[in-house]
């Protein structure tokens, strides 16, 4: 971590270029983001998410701007494209955000409980909602959330209930679900315990500044 003083404001440097796959920054590799006045990191996309989860917490995402040097992985490159990173001016971005203190800005994914491989063997037993809709009430293989950058406060949601069948695809605000044990997986890293419940939504109340 790079501390630095500017002409105007104090800034923070974290690079987790390291981050292994799967793999999230621990707790104190970005508390020094709670009290920048400036943020730029340097790593692949749970990098950047545990930067604004940091940011969230201390209610300064919309006071923050967040410079992102994006790692080289296919996650990264792809939500660097979809923010516009590296073009433009500084902007606001919507946040996507979890009921269990998460943000998500890429992609999340629900499947049964387990290691990871051979997900798609397995079943999980599924309640959710895309909004109003019912988008699920049975046995599932998956399900895929994206933030919508293309549009404001969505989420794209897309079912698969079985291997190599036609998706169910909707887009709304928020996706809630009640379940069977469920493993969850934001931005590529698991969370630590299996769920019975999750919500993601779009939280129209929040902002981040992006510095291209």
């Amino acid at each position: 971590m790079t501390r630095w003083q500017g002409i105007r404001m104090a800034a923070v440097q974290l690079d987790l270029r390291r981050l292994e796959p799967g793999e999230a920054p621990r707790p104190a590799d970005v508390a020094a983001a709670a009290e920048a006045d400036a943020v730029r990191v340097r790593g692949p996309v749970a990098g950047l998410a545990a930067v604004l989860t940091v940011l969230h917490k201390a209610e300064r995402t919309a006071l923050v701007p967040v410079a992102w040097e994006p790692a080289s992985d296919k996650a990264s490159l792809a939500l660097a494209r979809d923010i516009g990173v590296g073009t433009g001016g500084p902007r606001e971005l919507g946040l996507v955000r979890d009921d269990h203190g998460g943000v998500l800005l890429h992609h999340g994914r629900v499947e049964a409980d387990g290691d990871g491989r051979r997900s798609l063997s397995r079943r999980l037993g599924l309640q959710a909602y895309h909004d109003d809709i019912k988008v699920a009430d049975g046995e599932i293989t998956r399900i895929d959330v994206r933030p919508d950058w293309r549009a404001v406060d969505t989420i794209a949601v897309t079912v698969m209930l079985l291997p190599l069948r036609p998706t169910r695809q909707t887009s709304g605000r928020a996706l809630q679900l009640a379940s069977d044990p469920a493993r969850i997986v934001r931005d590529g890293v698991p969370y630590p315990r299996p769920v019975h419940r999750w919500t993601w939504y779009a939280d129209d109340r929040v902002r981040w500044r992006l510095e291209p």
